[in-house]
C-alpha cells in the first residue's frame, strides 16, 4: 500500500562484539531506524558498497583494521561518524574526533544517551555536496565567503573585514562544517593566528571571530563543544 512516511535513516553499527551489534541493531531499528551491523572495517566497506548510509557508528577497538583509521578513510565521504570507546580520556576523545569522527560516546553508556547522540547527529545539517579543500567560493546562512581572495559578505551583502588569523580560522571551520574541530586541529590549520600555541590561543580567536561575525548577523555560527573543541553550525555549500 503506498505510503507518504519518508525512508527511515540508515545506520551501518560496526563493532567486532556481536553481543554489542545486535543490542544496537534492535534498539536503534526499535526507533524507527534502518539498521545493518558488520563486525569489521572489511564488512563495512562491504556494505557501504552496496547501499551508503545516513550515519556510521564505530568501535574504536577492533582488530584487523580499528576505528581509528576505518573512520579515518570514511570521513572524506561526508557522512557524520559517531565513534564508541572504552577509552574515555580528553587525548582519546580529541583524537577520534581529528580523524573525522563527528562525536564521541565511551563506553558503557545508557542507550537514551547513544540515541539521543544518533538523532542529533541526522538533525544537524550537512553541504548538499561535499565542499572542497580548496579555495572555491562558498555560502552559509546568507553568507557569502571566498578563501581564495579573502573576501566575506554579509546576509545583507555587506562586506565584511578579517584579520589574517580570523580568516584562516574560518577557513578551517567551513572546510569541515558540521564537525567538531578539537583546538590542536584548529591551530594546525589556522595557521594565521598571531599567538602561542596553546588551547587559550584558540579561545581567544574564536572568541574574535565570533565577534567579528556578529557584526555582520547575530545569529550564532560557531558551537562551542564543551571538553571536544568548536564546531561550524551552518550548513556549507558552494556558492
Amino acid at each position: 500500500m503506498p505510503t507518504d512516511a519518508p525512508p527511515a535513516d540508515r545506520i551501518i553499527v560496526v563493532d567486532d562484539d556481536t553481543s554489542i551489534r545486535d543490542a544496537l541493531a534492535e534498539y536503534l531499528g526499535g526507533h524507527g531506524y534502518a539498521v545493518r551491523t558488520a563486525p569489521g572495517a572489511a564488512a563495512c566497506d562491504r556494505l557501504w558498497m552496496e547501499a551508503p548510509a545516513d550515519l556510521l557508528v564505530i568501535d574504536v577497538m577492533m582488530p584487523g583494521e580499528d576505528g581509528l583509521s576505518l573512520c579515518r578513510r570514511l570521513a572524506p565521504l561526508g557522512v557524520p561518524i559517531l565513534m564508541l570507546s572504552a577509552l574515555d580520556g580528553v587525548t582519546d576523545r580529541i583524537v577520534g574526533l581529528e580523524v573525522g569522527a563527528w562525536d564521541y560516546l565511551a563506553k558503557p553508556f545508557e542507550p537514551r544517551e547513544l540515541l539521543a547522540r544518533v538523532r542529533a547527529l541526522l538533525r544537524r545539517p550537512r553541504a548538499v555536496e561535499p565542499v572542497a579543500a580548496g579555495d572555491d567560493a562558498v555560502v552559509f546562512a546568507g553568507w557569502w565567503f571566498s578563501p581564495a581572495e579573502r573576501r566575506l559578505r554579509d546576509p545583507q551583502g555587506r562586506p565584511l573585514l578579517l584579520s589574517e588569523g580570523e580568516h584562516a580560522l574560518l577557513a578551517a571551520f567551513v572546510r569541515r562544517a558540521g564537525r567538531v574541530l578539537s583546538r590542536d586541529a584548529l591551530l594546525d590549520a589556522a595557521r594565521g593566528i598571531d599567538a602561542a600555541s596553546y588551547d587559550r590561543a584558540i579561545d581567544i580567536a574564536v572568541s574574535r571571530l565570533r565577534r567579528k561575525l556578529a557584526e555582520g548577523d547575530a545569529t550564532p555560527l560557531i558551537e562551542t563543544v564543551r571538553g571536544a573543541g568548536y564546531r561550524f553550525v551552518p550548513a556549507v555549500r558552494p556558492a
